[in-house]
């Protein structure tokens, strides 16, 4: 690609944000780039006692309809789409007066923020910008003459180019600035139609597009031979994407797939009720535990399997304290999320100069709405979040023995647990912990010996004489289809089930558990996850 150098003559500048605008405006007209701006963007120039032409005297219109029309207009449209090169288009602008304009700058007024922010519905309409994005592609298309900036952070690349080139650009940067710019438009729109398909309560749009604005480029995806970047979308929900990381490297791809499983399942417990930990390996809990404190909530999440623990994710939810960092520095850890930590474990974790610390400000809601989004060849899989809370579901007994009050209360935390592991997924808890775990196995009979296995793997590890499964209960996020699941988590103690029921063979499950006096209850809500 030779460089195509462009002289910068005029500039158009009209933004939203306006940090650094000042600055970057003063550098082009040192350059003797006349500037052209509108309303708000064109009084911050003037008052800081730049010449500015106002975008009315370019058109020969005010501005009108409260800021909505002052841009759309062929002296403005003209000016950006000319190619300099065509005999016809010189003609054009020539005959119709248009001068050309060899530079934008625009951002566009702050519709996702607006949106985050719960404004009402007409405040929302009027931050959806409208000549801001057809200047943009206007500009980006003729990108062979014109330049195009769409956020603060391109000031310094421009000015540099400028610098170097005498007043001219290269069509590289051009190029670079125009995919950019038609990538933020896209973003902007999708933005907007999810907000309006939200509004409609329409869950089927004819057509769906997510964007979202680069966070990092990472070192590599799932695997080392494998491209992977790491994007923010509108949708401000508390997480892993929003969180402060205050130290340790670099996070990898799974470090955040894992951390995101994480923190989406520490958020299932309200940190008024109880303080709670779970570890994450791989997208899977290897423990959960609730407890009178973090440290003892993490002791007891820590002990359902802590050979996978070594290397994993912990999420907290509530403010990291000094005894509990003390306790998960011990073990190797790849990273701890919680909504704050105070100054003294901050310290200590800091210790560790490799282990990430995330803090997040908060718990995301686990009944809030929401979509999630996979790809497949050629195609999108979009679904709402999975947002049913046990607590919230009406358990119905279907055995003779209805559970203990004790048992219910496992029950419900087993469920809770179940919502967040790969499916088949089948879960052994005892006083508010997990006691052993199966996660994503194609038979559910499977998943209930490999939890079993677990626990009885761990209780050796620890030098006790049976598994902590001897008067469990279990989760199961799918119904049984057979007796034999259920059968498997009898014999390894278990005394209550949960489950969502709706098998053609409930009537054969039901009877097995009452055949050895076991109590189950049926939520009626499943909980794959794939």
């Amino acid at each position: 690609m030779t460089e195509h150098l462009r002289r910068a003559s005029r500039a158009l500048i009209s933004v939203s944000d306006k940090s650094g605008v000042i600055e970057f405006a003063r550098a082009l007209a040192g350059y003797g780039i006349e500037l052209i701006s509108t309303g708000g963007t064109r009084k911050a120039l003037s008052d800081a006692g730049l010449k500015v032409l106002d975008i009315s005297d370019l058109t020969g219109f005010p501005e009108m309809m409260d800021g909505r029309v002052k841009t759309l207009h062929p002296a403005v449209h003209g000016g950006l789409l000319a190619r300099r090169g065509d005999a016809a288009h010189t003609d054009a602008i020539r005959r119709h007066g248009i001068r050309p304009i060899d530079l934008l700058v625009v951002n566009l007024y702050p519709f996702e923020d607006t949106a985050a922010r719960g404004a009402d519905f007409a405040d929302c309409i009027e931050n959806i910008d409208i000549g801001g994005p057809a200047m943009i592609r206007a500009a980006a298309k003729n990108h062979d003459d014109v330049a195009v900036v769409v956020e603060p952070g391109d000031y310094a690349a421009v000015l540099a180019e400028l610098k170097q080139h005498g007043g001219n650009t290269t069509l590289a940067l051009r190029r670079r600035l125009a995919a950019k710019a038609y990538a933020r438009t896209a973003a902007y729109d999708a933005a907007i139609s999810n907000w309006f398909a939200e509004e409609l309560h329409d869950a089927t749009p004819d057509y769906r597009a997510f964007g979202g604005r680069l966070i990092e480029k990472l070192r590599y995806g799932e695997n080392p031979h494998q491209l992977a970047t790491f994007y923010r979308t509108p949708v401000m929900r508390l997480g892993v994407s929003t969180a402060r990381q205050v130290q340790g490297k670099q996070l990898s791809y799974n470090n955040i797939n894992d951390t995101d499983a994480a923190y989406e399942c520490v958020a299932e417990f309200n940190p008024a009720r109880t303080a709670a930990c779970a570890i994450i390996k791989h997208a899977n809990p290897c423990g959960v535990a609730e407890g009178e404190n973090l440290l003892d909530a993490y002791r007891k999440a820590f002990v359902c399997d802590p050979v996978s623990a070594f290397g994993g994710i912990v999420a907290l939810n509530r403010t990291l304290d000094a005894e509990a960092a003390r306790a998960i520095t011990e073990i190797f850890t790849e990273v701890i999320m919680a909504p704050d930590a105070t100054v003294e474990a901050i310290t200590i974790v800091g210790a560790k100069k490799n282990l990430r610390l995330l803090l997040a400000g908060g718990l995301p809601d686990p009944r809030a709405v929401g979509l999630t989004a996979k790809t497949v060849a050629g195609g999108l899989l979009v679904q709402s979040r999975d947002n049913a809370v046990v607590d919230d579901m009406d358990l119905k007994p279907v055995t003779k023995r209805a559970p203990t009050n004790a048992e219910l209360r496992d029950l419900r935390f087993a469920f809770r647990v179940a919502k967040h592991v790969k499916s088949n997924t089948i879960v052994y808890a005892k006083d508010l912990a997990t006691v052993g775990i199966g996660a994503g196995q194609m038979s559910r009979v499977d998943s209930a010996r490999i939890a079993a296995r677990k626990a009885a793997d761990a209780a050796k590890e620890a030098g006790r004489n049976e598994p902590a499964t001897k008067g469990s209960v279990v989760a199961s996020d799918a119904f049984f289809p057979f007796a034999d699941g259920l059968l498997v988590a009898i014999e390894a103690g278990a005394t209550a089930v949960i489950q969502p029921g709706g098998s053609v063979r409930d009537d054969e499950v039901i009877k097995a558990a009452d055949d050895h006096g076991v109590a189950m209850v049926f939520t009626g809500t499943r909980h794959f996850r794939h």
